[in-house]
């Protein structure tokens, strides 16, 4: 067991999740520490609002009180602002779309109630004033990250600054948000070479079933390569 104490908490309430009462001796070996720390993981998950009872003596267990339900995330209060932040910043580059705004509503609903506070303070305080320009669904966001993480191809309907359509395949690279646009980096396949697409242009994106080599992309730096006209 790594010495974290937010992964040993985590792996404490995994095994705590049956609801059968398990002794102290068990789970100190389970999560390999020592008794000690085993009582302050358990305090440190009291104080984030886990109801976790104890029964004292030679014998002592630990169990989740009844009706409480474990989330699947444990966060730190400054995990929670960067992410509760991070997806007041998402929400208004995705206008039309209601991801950001319902993963928003699951963690109020799974959160302990100490974390649901600062989570509850920090979308109060955060305001994002950047007008969104054209911007990316979610679902299409999700479609090409797991075509980059599995070396796989896509094809979408594209139409040009001059109002021209073609169809596309491409391998895609990144997504990038830049000077308030959305962008797609990918290597087209039919012009043999590397382009951006803006993805408030792009229609019908699906993926194409396989994989395929992976292929480097000519600057160290993405950044780089938009500031060079594309490597040009």
């Amino acid at each position: 067991m790594p010495d974290d104490p937010t992964a040993r908490a985590l792996s404490l309430l995994a095994l705590l999740q049956s609801r059968t009462p398990r002794t102290a001796a068990e789970l100190a070996r389970r999560l390999g520490v020592s008794r000690r720390t085993l009582r302050r993981d358990t305090e440190r998950l009291r104080r984030l609002g886990y109801a976790v009872e104890a029964r004292p003596g030679p014998g002592s267990t630990y169990r989740l009180a009844p009706g409480v339900t474990v989330p699947p995330l444990l966060f730190e209060p400054d995990e929670i602002t960067a992410v509760i932040a991070g997806l007041q910043l998402v929400r208004s580059q995705l206008p039309a779309d209601d991801a950001a705004t319902s993963a928003l509503a699951k963690l109020d609903q799974v959160l302990p109630p100490a974390l649901r506070r600062r989570a509850a303070a920090t979308a109060l305080a955060t305001e994002v004033l950047d007008d969104p320009g054209p911007g990316i669904t979610a679902q299409n966001a999700g479609l090409v990250a797991d075509a980059v993480a599995e070396q796989g191809r896509i094809r979408f309907r594209y139409t040009d600054q001059h109002g021209r359509g073609s169809t596309r395949l491409a391998e895609p690279y990144r997504h990038v948000l830049r000077a308030g646009h959305w962008y797609l980096v990918a290597f087209d396949l039919d012009r043999d070479d590397w382009r951006t697409f803006r993805f408030d242009r792009v229609s019908g994106l699906e993926r194409v079933p396989g994989t395929y080599r992976h292929r480097l992309f000519p600057e160290d730096s993405i950044g780089r390569w938009f500031r060079s006209d594309f490597g040009r």
